[in-house]
């Protein structure tokens, strides 16, 4: 029990440790959380422009149009 308090304490730093810890896994998540928001909202954006746009019809096989 005294190895992990004594590496929990870092060594007299973990004043400072600890805490950049912290920061550093709430800015990454934010990160996260952002990013999949923007895909999901470029995802309804694209299919809001699909929908406007007439369907083509794909060419048929030698060529044929």
């Amino acid at each position: 029990m005294e190895v992990v308090r004594h590496y929990l304490a870092m060594g007299g730093y973990a004043a400072y440790v600890w805490p950049a810890y912290g920061i550093a896994a709430a800015v990454l998540i934010g990160i996260t959380w952002q990013s999949l928001r923007s895909v999901a909202r470029r995802e309804r954006e694209l299919a809001e422009i699909e929908a406007l746009r007439p369907r083509r019809e794909r060419r048929r096989a030698g060529g044929q149009t």
